[in-house]
């Protein structure tokens, strides 16, 4: 089964309401003397590591991580031992299951979309067999052929469809909106780049196991606030990346794949972010997702303790 990232996707193509639900929700979950909830979760292929399943546990042991992400895949292939046995080393080492990606370009032509949907429950039973309950994707904010309305359209139409098969096996579904303006002008037609309007896009799909991928630097540069996090119900929220942005670019300008890792610059104000996430009771995965050239460059021991080190920097803004 092909795996996607949005990397990769950007350099190999240029082919990219329910307003009730934007209204602040009551936050029953505040408090002042909230922790920490929410776990530090390892997505190797963001910070530039290749690992199969694993070695991503040895790696997440070894280094302190508290999540990793699933590889449906390699989790198919695992014999029922090898399952066991992999599940109890999770649990002896409190390792949780962060989000898987979803394996589906939803975002082409129509074939290429029903044949990724076809091997979607294969992908989504191996999830559910070692109790995994997280996949996600993104949504660029521009398209070269679809208008808004038609681009809506056709992501709820195909969203709908995977989150049903999905929600067959337990798995919740999120959606990461992209932020930068730079993507939004991309292409001819801009599409949703906010969390008010990814808000409107889930509304409208309407399956109950659809929710955010709320992204630090998506945040920062929608210009989305703390209001916004707390307006949300934790469970509105199915997996988090944490970032800063460059330095020496305006908001404006900022580019999606350059990023820094977690308070690397200061430029993104991560303390008030994450304490939203507190302030809500998120209880799931954090990860980074830095997109950063140099930590890429690094061996994979170095990238793995770098982007660990800098994740607790971070957390520590709220604990």
């Amino acid at each position: 089964m092909p795996h996607f990232n949005r990397r990769d996707f950007l350099k190999t193509t240029s082919a990219f309401a329910a307003s009730g639900l934007l209204t602040p929700l009551p936050n029953l979950f505040a408090s002042a003397a909230a922790e920490r909830a929410f776990k530090l979760c390892l997505n190797p292929g963001s910070i530039g590591v290749s690992a199969d399943q694993q070695t991503l546990l040895d790696m997440a042991i070894r280094h302190g991580y508290e999540a990793m992400i699933a590889m449906p895949a390699r989790l198919a292939a695992f014999s029922e031992g090898e399952r066991a046995a992999f599940l109890d080393k999770m649990d002896a080492h409190g390792i949780s299951w962060g989000s898987a990606n979803l394996p589906i370009e939803f975002r082409q032509d129509e074939k290429q979309f029903k044949d990724g949907l076809a091997a979607l429950p294969k992908a989504a039973q191996a999830l559910e067999q070692v109790g995994a309950t997280r996949m996600n994707t993104w949504i660029l904010p521009s398209d070269p052929n679809l208008t808004y309305h038609q681009n809506f359209a056709q992501h709820a139409e195909r969203l709908r469809a995977c989150a049903t098969i999905v929600g067959h096996h337990g798995i919740r579904l999120g959606l990461e909106y992209v932020g930068p303006k730079t993507m939004l002008t991309r292409d001819r037609y801009p599409f949703l780049r906010t969390m008010a309007e990814a808000r409107e896009l889930i509304a409208a799909i309407g399956a109950p196991n659809v929710g955010l991928v709320l992204d630090s630097f998506h945040w920062f540069c929608a210009e989305d606030t703390a209001d916004d996090i707390r307006a949300l119900h934790p469970s509105d929220i199915v997996t988090c990346d944490l970032n800063d942005a460059r330095a020496d670019l305006s908001r404006e300008a900022q580019i999606d794949n350059t990023r820094e890792l977690p308070t690397a610059t200061g430029v993104i104000d991560l303390r008030t972010f994450l304490q939203a996430l507190v302030d809500i009771g998120y209880d799931g995965p954090v990860r980074a997702e830095p997109f950063n050239q140099p930590l890429r460059d690094m061996e994979p021991e170095a990238a793995l303790k770098a982007t660990h080190n800098t994740m607790r920097q971070a957390f520590a803004l709220v604990e």
